[in-house]
């Protein structure tokens, strides 16, 4: 068999598993429940008026200025001087497992983008708070704050000062850090995926992380905050229920 038919055997048999792959990964999304491409006007210049069910914490944190702003179909989030919160954009997402994906973009270095998961119904944790995922350009942190810090025991033991040794340990054991190298200012797509215990952070096509933890199986995600200290830009929001395993 010559060179030639052996590279293009090779050649189909590339273009052919390229194409189941993809076709796996269409089929492995789920059902899509939610998604967003921020391409529309806001009425006027002011106030956050993200629309399309989103909502967002400027008016009890940032005294209702304007943290949140739909520019050239992209959904531009900056913390005000006088806020004394992070920005939190958040909207209604149920799913036990599932995937969020997006688009984002860290202006500078120091800037972060958080993916808050929680179930305000639930009681036991504080704020609704259930895991997180928070990329930088550097480090990359998967957080169970449902077994962890925010679980009401341990959140009200902090505020108090009174957290043992014992439950510091605990604690960070929750949460798992991963080095990235993400460039600022520039477009990274991002594929967050929940199945039962283990959360998954992929970037740009690969994964940069993954974590198990028991906080990560929670029955009802109910809603996606998004979490921006300082800056970023967030488009083309997807959310995906999974059938459970």
């Amino acid at each position: 068999m010559t060179r030639l038919r052996l590279a293009n055997i090779f050649g189909t048999l590339a273009l052919i598993t390229g194409a189941m792959a993809c076709s796996l990964e269409a089929q492995d999304a789920g059902k899509l429940i939610f998604s967003d491409d921020f391409e529309r006007v806001e009425s006027q210049e002011t106030q956050d008026e993200v629309g399309n069910g989103w909502g967002t914490n400027s008016k009890a944190r940032a005294g209702g200025n304007k943290q949140v702003d739909l520019k050239a179909g992209a959904m531009h989030i900056t913390m005000h001087p006088t806020a004394d919160h992070a920005v939190s954009v958040r909207h209604a997402a149920e799913f036990t497992d599932g995937a969020v994906e997006l688009r984002f973009m860290l202006p500078q270095p120091q800037d972060v983008l958080g993916l808050d998961f929680a179930d305000l119904k639930y009681k036991q944790v504080h704020a609704g708070h259930l895991f997180k995922v928070t990329i930088g350009t550097k480090k990359l942190s998967i957080d169970d704050m449902k077994s962890g810090g925010m679980n009401m025991d341990y959140y009200a033991a902090k505020k108090a000062k009174t957290l043992t040794p014992e439950q510091k340990k605990w604690i960070a054991s929750k949460k798992k850090a991963f080095p990235v190298d993400l460039e600022a200012g520039k477009w990274h797509d991002l594929r967050v995926q929940i199945e039962g215990d283990k959360v998954g952070v992929i970037i740009d096509g690969e994964q940069l992380g993954a974590f198990r933890s028991e906080g990560f199986a929670h029955p009802t995600k109910r809603m996606l905050r998004l979490a921006v200290p300082r800056s970023a830009v967030v488009d083309d929001v997807k959310i995906y229920s999974q059938p459970s395993q």
